[in-house]
């Protein structure tokens, strides 16, 4: 079973404001002539890496719920120029919304296990909605 990686996703106010994020990256990556991929910095190195690239995702939070998912696919460490080991996760740039869920603040990064993660959204559940009205209609116990 794969493992997962919960991540808060800081600065975002909704899933389009990640997807608009990642699409930025991306071109800025293709016009400076580097590798067209999407990576996340992290300090902390996993150390179940193997778990990790069979199959699992990053499962973001923002604005305090679980909302979507990118697939891992490369975990790279290094050393920064300040001699800090850090820690390339490379992303699938494609968004999964997922079943959003409740979760609070915390540092860093957790494991997430399969079988704890949320279901991804398909067909009319994968409506979009403003990630505003959808928070608001849930609060009203209308989704």
């Amino acid at each position: 079973m794969p493992l997962n990686l919960l991540k808060l996703c800081v600065g975002a106010e909704s899933i389009k404001d990640l997807e608009e994020w990642i699409a930025e990256t991306l071109a800025a990556r293709d016009a400076r002539g580097l590798a067209v991929e999407q990576t996340h910095t992290t300090r902390m190195v996993p150390t179940r890496t193997e778990e990790l690239l069979d199959g699992g995702s990053l499962y973001w939070v923002i604005k305090g719920e679980v909302a979507c998912r990118q697939r891992l696919t490369a975990v790279r460490p290094f050393v920064d120029s300040d001699g800090i080991r850090r820690c390339h996760l490379v992303l699938e740039p494609i968004l999964h919304r997922v079943e959003p869920r409740p979760s609070r603040p915390f540092q860093g990064w957790r494991y997430l296990a399969s079988k704890d993660a949320p279901s991804d959204l398909v067909g009319e559940q994968a409506a979009v909605l403003p990630d505003e009205l959808r928070r608001e209609l849930r609060s009203l116990g209308l989704l």
